[in-house]
């Protein structure tokens, strides 16, 4: 944390012991880091004064590598520059009250003796893993650093996509046993949501998949199998994002199809009662004319007669009906 306001934008430094430990560092102590004191994590908000005047002026990186850290927008991605790593990545927003898909975006450079991570919101894997330095069972490197972080910014997407695949279980369960009258929302929102995770995972993916090619004298053999192990586990996740994006396409299909089906059977049903009814409606018609030599207007038994004559239009019309088997 800070050690005042003036060092606003300092969110912690550690020092690594190199057995899974680190101590915290000041501002200060960070300041005055030289790589023969061992490897440095060092963790800032790029969007305050003091993160852009140090990585400017004093950090003694590259201009460009400064620029990419300082970036308000950037796509995921992994570029090496000389014996270090720049990246750009993404974690979920865990933040109380945030949408899955509003993720959050960390620059990394990372190099032999030192980390560098800057971002402008909390994100939850930072977190964690500067607890487990304090409890001695972190990362040892620089290595171990970027893959721990790469591993948790992964692992904290199983519990989305996890919540994708029981959202979709259940829309589908009431796709096929209820009338849910905002299932079809519902899915629609749903969908959407893998659609938005899936556009910023792509790239990502592709980020990883460069950092297993980037030849650093840092990353060890044992290194890269444990990034593509992590990278496995990205493209699996994508995988199950994909699935539950196609199967709410075809819950959705369904929702449409079972719509169409109860529309037809109404317009059948009426169109069975207009057909009834037209006849009807046809001889009342005629006969309710104020005409002279109406038949039976004289007769008492008229009326009778007529409405008998209406009663067996109507079975004749449901025996025509049953025979044709429209009923």
């Amino acid at each position: 944390m800070s050690d005042s306001p003036q060092d606003a934008g300092f969110l912690h430094a550690f020092l690594l012991d190199g057995r899974g430990g680190g101590r915290r560092l000041t501002w200060s102590e960070a300041q005055n880091w030289q790589p023969s004191d061992g490897c440095l994590w060092l963790h800032m908000d790029y969007s305050a004064p003091l993160t852009r005047d140090w990585l400017r002026h004093h950090s003694q990186l590259d201009h460009l590598i400064t620029d990419a850290l300082l970036s308000e927008e950037s796509r995921p991605r992994t570029v090496g520059v000389g014996d270090g790593l720049l990246m750009a990545l993404r974690g979920v927003n865990k933040n109380p009250g945030a949408d899955p898909e509003d993720m959050v975006s960390i620059r990394i450079w990372a190099d032999d003796n030192r980390v560098i991570t800057t971002l402008k919101r909390n994100l939850v894997s930072v977190n964690t893993l500067a607890t487990r330095l304090e409890k001695g069972k972190g990362p040892h490197d620089s290595a171990d650093l970027l893959i721990s972080l790469t591993d948790q910014l992964i692992l904290m997407m199983s519990d989305t996509v996890d919540d994708f695949e029981d959202q979709i279980a259940e829309l589908e369960t009431q796709t096929l046993t209820s009338e849910n009258p905002t299932l079809k929302s519902e899915l629609a929102a749903l969908r959407r949501q893998t659609i938005a995770i899936k556009r910023y995972l792509a790239p990502k993916r592709e980020a990883m998949n460069r950092l297993l090619v980037e030849k650093v004298s840092w990353l060890t053999p044992d290194h890269r199998m444990q990034l593509r192990e992590v990278n496995d586990r990205l493209i699996r996740h994508i995988e199950d994002i994909d699935a539950v994006r196609e199967r709410t396409a075809v819950a959705h299909e369904e929702v449409l199809s079972r719509i169409s089906e109860q529309l037809n059977e109404r317009m059948y049903v009426l169109s069975i009662i207009a057909a009834i009814f037209l006849p009807l409606g046809f001889f009342t018609g005629l006969l309710g004319v104020n005409l002279n030599g109406i038949p039976g207007s004289e007769s008492p038994y008229a009326f009778i007669v007529f409405t008998a004559a209406l009663i067996l239009v109507v079975a004749v019309q449901f025996w025509l009906f049953k025979r044709r088997k429209w009923l």
